[in-house]
């Protein structure tokens, strides 16, 4: 087993710098505390979601912005704690960039990902990423997919599964109105997106009032769910993973490979036809 301790920070989130910094560093302390290895926080935590949230021509902070990072890229070293930052960056259009940080247990800032496809409406207030990328943390390869790319576009997931990310973070932020009857639909695709690639795929939202379409989720390589948080509730989700069961066997089309996660017990591998089993 290779064992990694993962965190999900369903949080409350204002129009503020100061007090989502407040809300960062309040469970940047209590994950270290409960011995989290990679914490999660939400879509744009930092500043805020332009359009819903914060205002979506709201200039940005970008001098604040960057001491924000670097203060908690320091705390992330002082725990030995690496840390997926949902944030917002400059872009040359004008309208930032819908943002994660990654930051390694070292407190190194290891790179960013940029949502890369947007809604109509982020598409009011930030500019489109265009790649996606892979990290090392732990010794382990995670992706990072935020929100609507990671719910709609199951190639975005893909593409960090093909660069050997065998956990994705999902930083969402759904959503302050009044579309309830959208919460299962995205809890299924959460689950697909960890089924159809046998990879462990944690979904970490905002904690939202009255309004929360999405509960924070952690999701096993076979489709279950393996830890959650109650909508509209603040709160911190451990969960501890056995990175070794995210084999990519349905990303890689392995079907021997597939068929304990197909058939469970209930099927012998000298049941499988001759060109599915190894020699």
């Amino acid at each position: 087993m290779n064992m990694l301790r993962i965190g999900l920070a369903q949080c409350r989130q204002v129009d503020g710098l100061d007090r989502n910094a407040e809300t960062i560093f309040r469970f940047l302390t209590r994950a270290g505390e409960a011995g989290v290895q990679v914490l999660c926080f939400p879509e744009t935590q930092t500043m805020g979601y332009r359009v819903d949230i914060s205002a979506p021509d709201a200039a940005v902070p970008a001098t604040e912005l960057d001491g924000l990072h670097r203060c908690v890229a320091d705390r992330c070293r002082g725990l030995g704690m690496a840390c997926i930052l949902g944030t917002e960056t400059p872009a040359e259009t004008g309208k930032p960039y819908n943002s994660a940080l990654v930051i390694s247990e070292t407190g190194e800032i290891l790179g960013v990902h940029h949502k890369a496809r947007l809604t109509p409406l982020d598409a009011v207030a930030y500019s489109p990423g265009e790649t996606f990328e892979t990290f090392d943390l732990f010794g382990i390869r995670i992706g990072v997919v935020i929100c609507f790319e990671g719910f709609r576009f199951p190639e975005t997931t893909r593409e960090c599964v093909a660069q050997g990310a065998q956990v994705v973070f999902h930083p969402q932020n759904n959503t302050t109105r009044p579309n309830d009857w959208k919460i299962p639909i995205h809890h299924a695709m959460i689950t697909t997106r960890a089924a159809e690639n046998t990879i462990w795929f944690a979904s970490c939202n905002a904690c939202l009032d009255p309004h929360q379409n999405s509960q924070s989720l952690v999701i096993a390589p076979d489709g279950r769910v393996h830890a959650e948080a109650p909508l509209k509730e603040e709160t911190l989700v451990v969960a501890d993973i056995d990175v070794d069961l995210a084999t990519r066997a349905m990303f890689n089309f392995d079907l021997e490979g597939c068929a304990p996660l197909l058939f469970g017990d209930t099927v012998r591998l000298d049941e499988l036809a001759d060109e599915f089993r190894e020699p």
